[in-house]
Parts: C-alpha cells; sequence; structure tokens
C-alpha cells in the first residue's frame, strides 16, 4: 500500500484509459478492502484485455463465464457484468475525462485535512457524479465509490496536510 499512496493514489489522471481502469477497479472494491483489488490488479488486466474499453464492450456469454471461472479476480457476476457495462456506458460518452473532471470544474481541489477522521467519504459532487454516470448506464458507482474514484484519480488532494505527498501534489497541479 505504501508505494501505491506514494506514487499513484491521488495523482491527478486524465488517462481515458487508465482512468476508465480505475472506474473499474473502484468500482470492484465495493464492499472490499482496496487492498484486495490492488494485490489483484495484474490479474484484472490479464482477465479484462488491459482494460481495453472497446475490447471488453465485445464480451460475451463465453466471456463472463471465463471470468467468474478466473480466481485471480474477485468472481462477482455483479461486478463482472457491471465490467461490461461500465465499457459500453464509457464508450457511448464523448469524451468521458471530461465529463469526470467537470465535476471538479477541470481541476483538482486542494482539501486540507489534517486527521484521516475529517476526509469524508461522501461529498455533493460524488453525489453528483455518481447520479450523472448511473443516469448513463454506468453500475457499482455509488456516491461512496465516485469520491473514492475522486481521490484515486487525483480530482481531490486529500492526502493529510502532514503527508508529504499533498504538498508535492499540489504544487503539481499549480505548476
Amino acid at each position: 500500500m505504501r508505494a501505491y499512496h506514494d506514487t499513484e493514489w491521488g495523482v491527478p489522471l486524465r488517462d481515458p484509459h487508465r482512468l476508465f481502469e480505475l472506474l473499474c477497479l473502484e468500482g470492484a472494491q465495493a464492499g472490499l478492502a482496496w487492498i484486495t483489488i490492488l494485490r489483484r490488479r495484474e490479474a484484472y488486466r490479464a482477465a479484462f484485455a488491459g482494460f481495453s474499453a472497446a475490447r471488453i464492450a465485445r464480451f460475451d456469454v463465453d466471456d463472463r463465464e471465463r471470468l467468474l471461472a478466473d480466481a485471480g479476480i474477485v468472481r462477482n457476476r455483479s461486478k463482472v457484468d457491471a465490467f461490461i457495462g461500465n465499457a459500453r456506458a464509457w464508450l457511448a460518452v464523448e469524451d468521458p475525462v471530461a465529463l469526470i473532471w467537470s465535476f471538479v470544474d477541470g481541476g483538482t481541489i486542494q482539501n486540507r485535512w489534517v486527521a484521516a477522521a475529517d476526509v469524508p467519504a461522501v461529498t455533493e459532487r460524488s453525489q453528483a457524479l455518481s447520479n450523472e454516470l448511473r443516469a448513463r448506464g454506468f453500475r457499482f458507482i455509488g456516491p461512496t465509490i465516485a469520491y473514492a474514484l475522486m481521490q484515486s484519480a487525483g480530482l481531490v488532494n486529500d492526502h493529510l496536510l502532514g503527508c508529504f505527498r499533498h504538498a508535492e501534489l499540489a504544487a503539481e497541479e499549480n505548476g
């Protein structure tokens, strides 16, 4: 978790391929610890065509059955179906990266949390993002998962003020 925290979590992510992967993995986390998904990330990449939304959108019944038999991923039918449906929904959005980043007006929100207990699980913006994505056919993207996505993809800087990454990421965002 330390390497993930120090190099990935909270880094502004605007690459559509990587943002789609993160959207899927955050949804896979529902009801589980993030470390469970993080440890299986490579297996997810292998199982889901490297998170190519175009390829996943073409998955059929045989692919679903293959995925449900893959011990390297969390074998939950609803989550597997959500990945496939989310790939189709992702492709239907003209610019999904711009859509997601529009909920923070295109730039990272620099929060100033002192203690972990200060960090919310849901915000008005994550609720709005969740509502919009669900209206567009996305699944496993409730407001808590939407906020986790916002945190991990750097839409919000939720590193605590005492964390060295807070200042580094704030400086990177401000150029």
